[in-house]
């Protein structure tokens, strides 16, 4: 598999950061979560909606810092 070229490498989020997870069902990036803590594992990151931390590490592939809308018409 080749490597995501908008997963997170060489800028790594820190703790505070909002950023997007990839979903394991269609790969689809996910907003709505904030860096909670950086392990040896990965990522725990909480989810803003209701503040969770979810329960596994998210692997750096699976990671990138949120990016913002565009607005192309402005």
């Amino acid at each position: 598999m080749a490597a995501d070229p908008d997963a997170m490498t060489d800028d790594e989020p820190a703790p505070g950061d909002r950023v997007e997870v990839r979903d394991g069902f269609e790969g689809h990036w996910q907003r709505g979560f904030v860096d909670d803590e950086v392990t040896p594992d990965g990522y725990r990151v909480r989810r803003v909606s209701d503040d969770v931390v979810l329960p596994r590490p998210i692997a750096a592939a699976a990671i990138r810092r949120e990016r913002r809308r565009s607005m192309w018409w402005i």
